[in-house]
């Protein structure tokens, strides 16, 4: 996480715990000429567009008050989606049973992405079975391997 998303967390999450909103993802980018501060959020049955509104009016508001970015940019406050980032243990541990993508920082059995069911979860480890051909296996994934998770959506 980098320092501008660290000072924004700190700012938006007494406010969207205010609302009964969870934090899933704070990004800050540079897309061509313009920058785009994303902050996706959740609740339980999920997020509709007048949940984003009124979270974007009020970390709009705050962010006005004492903003630790100094060049303009576009605030976008959304649901994570069906492919929702998996980045917390609570994260992975919600996620057991269901489909994930993983790409990894270094490949396991030659391979640097994995897409299968996530099995288990522990400190360490995550246990995900993917089909390889025609089989089924289980492949155990180091967490510090992980450069990124999410949901995945399989056909």
């Amino acid at each position: 996480m980098s320092k501008i998303t660290e000072q924004v967390e700190t700012i938006i999450q007494p406010i969207l715990d205010d609302l009964k909103f969870e934090l899933v993802e704070i990004e800050y980018v540079k897309e061509g000429k313009d920058r785009f501060l994303r902050v996706s959020i959740d609740k339980e049955g999920g997020v509709d567009l007048n949940d984003c509104t009124l979270a974007s009016e009020k970390i709009s508001e705050a962010m006005d008050e004492n903003d630790p970015i100094p060049e303009m940019y576009y605030l976008d406050v959304a649901s994570p989606g069906a492919e929702r980032p998996i980045k917390k243990d609570k994260d992975f541990q919600n996620a057991v049973s269901q489909p994930i993508f993983v790409s990894l920082y270094a490949p396991i059995e030659g391979d640097k992405e994995w897409l299968g069911i996530l099995k288990s979860v522990d400190e360490d480890n995550i246990v995900m079975e993917v089909k390889e051909k025609s089989k089924t296996k289980e492949i155990e994934i180091p967490r510090n391997k992980i450069a990124k998770a999410r949901h995945a959506v399989m056909i």
